[in-house]
């Protein structure tokens, strides 16, 4: 069925519950999961408050943390359950796109997300990243609620 699957992270508690549900059943498909965060770059115009009040080093020092965060529960997860598993951690400024990007390049044949993440007022301007996965993704993509 799956042997390759990614799943996204931006650390929310709806992430987490998709991290245990995805790694679960990557451990029943007998698939490898890559579990995969985006730290958006600093910007001078943001919506994200950290943004607005951190230098730029600062904000990347703290995203970079974060992530690494995101990442180590993932892997946690991965190992109590004995799945092989990968981290990664990149900078993009579109999330839903570095999502599908990473899927691809490391050939992942399913995506594993929350239907939503931590984005606040911004998700509801731009849209959710998991609603763009969904439309602009050739793999499937499996939505966790």
């Amino acid at each position: 069925m799956y042997r390759h699957i990614l799943v996204p992270t931006d650390g929310s508690t709806l992430s987490s519950t998709a991290i245990r549900n995805a790694v679960a059943f990557a451990r029943d498909a007998g698939a490898k999961v890559t579990v995969l965060t985006v730290m958006e770059p600093f910007q001078i115009i943001s919506m994200d408050s950290t943004q607005l009040s951190d230098t730029k080093s600062e904000y990347e020092a703290h995203a970079k943390q974060a992530g690494d965060r995101y990442l180590a529960e993932a892997e946690r997860e991965a190992k109590a359950l004995g799945v092989p598993h990968a981290l990664l951690q990149v900078t993009h400024a579109q999330p839903w796109k570095a999502i599908i990007d990473t899927a691809t390049e490391k050939g992942c044949d399913l995506i594993a997300m929350a239907s939503h993440g931590r984005r606040g007022a911004a998700a509801l301007i731009l849209g959710s990243e998991t609603a763009k996965v969904l439309t602009h993704s050739t793999i499937p993509v499996l939505v966790f609620r």
